[in-house]
């Protein structure tokens, strides 16, 4: 498939590295910023073009007039917005992807219309964009859920919520945290839940029935979404329910995630610009916004910081999240989490300093992937900083297929790739060796290398 991205900031760079990685897919990366092209050309092997990504010479440079897919993803919703509507008016690009950041755009249903359909019209009511991405919608919701679920360091959606796959850290006071996995189902007689993947110092491990999980293990594991919380009741105590929030900054996602925590949490909004301090509390019910710095001991110290349960620090600047939440979790906050983009940055994580890095990158770039994979992928999550990844895939096929009809045990899985789970209709079914898959089940797959994502494709394609 060819592919022009518009946009080489940490977006466009990370959908580049994820797209480019599939042998299949040839990535043209558009820019105005030729350093920037330069240094990302450099580490993966794409084709880069200077200019401006709305002009219509950029864009026929590029390749527009037979690339497959356009992917606006510069930090301007109008260029977005332009050049996925110039890329079909001139030059027919079935599939155009635009990145949206303002609800003053998202909110109105009419302005973007797919061109996909042989049956769309050639003279449109508005944009000419199949799907819109929204950054801070995404990372919002994620946050949110991080929120609902205090312990979790991961948790992603599958089959329209119905199945939800987290990840934990197992720590000493989890009923089997030193006992094998196989005493899980014992555990929970009335549920059923499926360990997909386990992690020790870094490395991974296979997670077998007398596999023991250890303290300090980080392990994910798929429920159905009612089921969550006694599952993670079996890797560590169970936290009380989060009441008090702090966020650091009052920005799209700290506001966004603000009006969604605003009636059922105790809210307190940090803002060093005294202006947007303002409006955002014009427009906050019950929330209260701080004028001040985040990383101002006196001012965290002054609030109780120590009696926080979560503090989210969700500035423009990763340095000031990182240095505000370190600070934050010394003086007493009870879980902190930091809006971090750089992997490097990241693993801070993994020395405790910081409960929860959220990578804006990662937690988008899976509705791009799954719109851009083939065999009805219906969702794409990226776990471990990208390192490994969840899939939901619809299997179609009549019975005696690669998949249909068919035992786990009997489907040839790449190497590092497992069935974990399948969605039939509204019953959720835990994937055993002798389980078989039927005709429409969404499947739900755990991939240890994202190496193999292409052969998987091809097997549900079939």
């Amino acid at each position: 498939m060819k592919i022009i991205i518009l946009g080489a900031g940490q977006v466009g760079r990370t959908a580049a590295y994820h797209l480019a990685r599939e042998e299949a897919n040839d990535v043209t990366v558009v820019d105005t910023d030729e350093v920037l092209l330069r240094d990302l050309q450099d580490r993966i092997d794409i084709r880069t073009v200077q200019g401006n990504a709305a002009s219509p010479r950029t864009l026929e440079t590029a390749g527009a007039r037979d690339a497959d897919m356009i992917v606006a993803l510069t930090n301007s919703d109008e260029t977005n917005m332009v050049a996925c509507h110039v890329a079909w008016s001139l030059f027919g690009t079935k599939t155009k992807i635009a990145r949206i950041r303002s609800r003053d755009y998202t909110k109105q249903s009419s302005l973007f219309v797919s061109t996909e359909s042989p049956e769309a019209p050639t003279t449109l009511p508005g944009f000419a964009i199949d799907m819109y991405l929204s950054p801070e919608e995404a990372v919002t919701a994620y946050i949110e859920r991080l929120i609902r679920y205090p312990g979790a360091l991961q948790v992603v959606d599958f089959a329209d919520g119905k199945v939800r796959l987290v990840g934990i850290k197992a720590l000493k006071g989890g009923a089997l945290v030193g006992r094998p996995i196989r005493e899980l189902k014992g555990h929970m007689r009335n549920s059923e839940a499926r360990v997909a993947a386990m992690y020790r110092k870094s490395e991974s491990i296979e997670p077998e029935g007398d596999t023991v999980i250890e303290d300090g293990d980080e392990v994910f594991f798929v429920a159905a979404t009612q089921d969550i919380r006694a599952v993670m009741k079996e890797m560590q105590k169970l936290e009380d329910p989060v009441k008090r929030v702090v966020i650091a900054g009052g920005g799209n996602i700290g506001f966004r995630l603000a009006q969604t925590l605003d009636e059922e949490n105790q809210v307190k909004v940090i803002e060093r610009d005294s202006k947007r301090a303002r409006k955002i509390s014009e427009q906050l019910n019950n929330s209260i916004v701080l004028v001040g710095d985040a990383a101002d001991e006196e001012l965290l110290v002054e609030e109780n910081i120590d009696s926080v349960d979560v503090f989210c620090s969700l500035t423009n600047s990763e340095e000031a999240n990182i240095l505000s939440a370190m600070l934050a979790k010394r003086l007493g906050a009870r879980r902190v989490m930091a809006l971090i983009s750089r992997p490097a940055y990241a693993d801070l994580t993994a020395m405790g300093e910081i409960d929860v890095a959220i990578s804006p990158q990662t937690v988008t770039i899976g509705s791009l992937l799954a719109y851009v994979r083939r065999g009805d992928v219906v969702q794409v999550h990226s776990l471990r900083q990208g390192a490994a990844e969840a899939m939901e895939t619809i299997a179609h096929g009549l019975r005696g297929g690669k998949v249909v009809g068919r035992p786990i045990e009997n489907i040839k899985l790449p190497e590092g790739v497992k069935i974990v789970t399948l969605v039939r209709g509204e019953q959720v079914i835990m994937a055993h060796h002798d389980t078989v898959i039927e005709n429409g089940d969404h499947v739900i797959l755990f991939l240890s290398d994202k190496r193999h994502v292409e052969q998987v494709e091809r097997l549900f394609q079939s």
